[in-house]
């Protein structure tokens, strides 16, 4: 049986990032995404305009019903829309938890469009507490980390594609210490590269690695993805998520 990842994310219009990045990555890596979406927006792969967070109620019962009838490996948390989003998926990921407590649960700490545009309707860091509270990991980029502080989370990596220099680097962060990954930075930009990175990890998590060896593959996948991205208009780039794997 297939392994499946529960996804909590928005919808983006132009495909290259939310959801549908999601669902991708994580088929990609050989499992299947059962996705809820938590959020439309009106996007495209440059801005986004309007974010339109979906009735807490209803994402709570899209969840509910699949709790019930698959099993869940692992959880990836993408934009929650709103804090009320947050508070529901994080009391989803609580019962989960009370039957299998050792579930990842991967969160994309996303505040804003690489614009900066807001992903969120009121305050974006105040609708993560929730869903920080109940992370395994966290894939912050660089600016993300800096607003997060000292978040209470037992890994974090922070990426480095807000850096400077020829090579990104990534830093994992632990009780047990500091990793790092420091791979060539490639030129142009990209839209759905944390959500690609995100998802590509929870479902490495979902099919039994370790935290070590997810981390290492999915970011591999992430790499490989952004060097084949391709373009569907003007701006940042698409990756191209499907056929990589990052074994």
């Amino acid at each position: 049986m297939r392994a499946c990842v529960l996804v909590f994310s928005g919808l983006d219009p132009s495909g290259g990032a939310g959801i549908q990045a999601d669902i991708e990555a994580i088929a990609a890596q050989g499992a299947h995404a059962l996705p809820v979406v938590t959020a439309l927006t009106v996007q495209d792969n440059q801005r986004v305009m309007e974010v339109a967070p979906v009735d807490a109620g209803l994402l709570t019962r899209q969840a509910a019903l699949l709790l019930e009838t698959m099993t869940i490996r692992a959880v990836k948390l993408g934009i929650p829309g709103s804090l009320a989003n947050a508070e529901a998926v994080a009391a989803i990921v609580l019962r989960l938890r009370a039957r299998q407590p050792a579930l990842p649960v991967v969160l994309d700490p996303v505040l804003a469009s690489g614009h900066g545009d807001p992903l969120a309707r009121g305050d974006a860091l105040a609708a993560l507490a929730p869903l920080l509270a109940v992370a395994t990991v966290a894939t912050p980029n660089l600016p993300e980390a800096a607003a997060l502080g000292q978040a209470a989370c037992p890994h974090m990596l922070v990426t480095g594609g807000h850096g400077d220099g020829g090579e990104v680097v990534n830093r994992w962060h632990s009780r047990d210490g500091v990793r790092e990954w420091r791979w060539p930075r490639l030129p142009g930009e990209f839209h759905g590269s944390g959500c690609t990175l995100a998802a590509s990890l929870a479902a490495r998590l979902a099919l039994g690695d370790g935290i070590e060896q997810a981390l290492d593959r999915a970011q591999r996948a992430c790499n490989q993805a952004l060097a084949d991205s391709y373009a569907i208009a003007q701006g940042q780039r698409i990756p191209r998520r499907i056929e990589h794997r990052g074994a």
